[in-house]
């Protein structure tokens, strides 16, 4: 599992897919042929999350969950940006973001 970290990775991915989860949202974008190979996945959380330390921690958090998840249940081929939310992230159950994680991702594959 590779970690996005350019930019117009991002923006690519915003351009695809919208999976709402409780705490979080996923991207999720089927990459051309041609295009890198396995799965990759990226995380951002925007101010409205709070002040660094909170955004940290909602980062660390969905990293966790993509790491747990992503192995079983993410597709060869797929670029997955999991975006926090305010309040939401930091503060839901964390195995129910891995329910929400498993939910949203059958939900973007099954189109």
């Amino acid at each position: 599992m590779q970690v996005l970290k350019k930019r117009a990775d991002f923006l690519k991915a915003a351009k695809a897919r919208r999976v709402p989860a409780g705490a979080f949202l996923l991207q999720a974008r089927k990459r051309a042929e041609g295009e890198a190979t396995g799965v990759r996945v990226g995380f951002t959380c925007s101010k409205k999350v709070g002040n660094a330390v909170a955004r940290n921690r909602a980062k660390r958090r969905l990293r966790e969950i993509a790491r747990l998840v992503l192995p079983e249940l993410g597709q060869d081929g797929f670029d997955y940006v999991l975006i926090g939310r305010a309040e939401q992230t930091a503060a839901r159950d964390f195995i129910a973001m891995q329910d929400d994680l498993r939910r949203a991702l059958r939900k973007a594959h099954s189109t």
